[in-house]
């Protein structure tokens, strides 16, 4: 890669959100906080990717966390638009009380 699609790449930041629902959080409570994330970057124009996946591996080392969601932001000063967001707010009120643990880490690709 060369010039500025590099330098493009190399700023995006990618926000992990990790989730441990409560027993209680049923499949079909899982299933409407999922569809509730899935809605954010229609509402949030800063995200420009989102992924989410269910644990599958076989190292146990999860710690009991079983859903992984990825958002991509072109940079930081769109992560933190994105924080205090009225839409991510509003998320963060639906899920709230349906988690046991939540994880998040973001990183800026490092990799050369």
């Amino acid at each position: 890669m060369t010039g500025s699609l590099a330098q493009n790449k190399m700023n995006k930041v990618q926000h992990i959100v990790l989730f441990k629902f409560k027993p209680e959080a049923g499949p079909e409570k899982v299933k409407e906080i999922v569809a509730a994330f899935e809605a954010l970057p229609s509402k949030i124009k800063e995200i420009k990717g989102f992924e989410w996946g269910t644990n599958h591996s076989p190292e146990n080392l999860n710690k009991g966390l079983t859903h992984a969601f990825i958002l991509t932001f072109d940079n930081e000063k769109d992560r933190d638009t994105y924080l205090p967001h009225p839409a991510h707010k509003e998320f963060g009120k639906i899920v709230g009380a349906w988690l046991a643990d939540v994880t998040v880490v973001d990183f800026t690709n490092q990799a050369k």
